[in-house]
């Protein structure tokens, strides 16, 4: 399971910011996603591996179920 952003429709994103407005705190909404470990090859993983080195970020390869 991964857990990302939710996407929220716009009765949810106003039910969440009239509590954080009523709380006074930022609140995060999370939803999990199914997954699995996707399988590269070994020139995949290279350029990913260049990609990840040209935008400075981590990148994790996924298959979603």
């Amino acid at each position: 399971m991964l857990w990302g952003f939710s996407v929220l429709k716009d009765e949810q994103m106003k039910a969440i910011s009239e509590l954080e407005e009523k709380t006074g705190v930022t609140l995060l909404a999370f939803s999990g996603i199914n997954i699995s470990n996707a399988e590269l090859t070994k020139e995949d993983l290279d350029e990913i591996q260049k990609l990840e080195k040209e935008l400075g970020l981590s990148l994790v390869a996924v298959k979603v179920e």
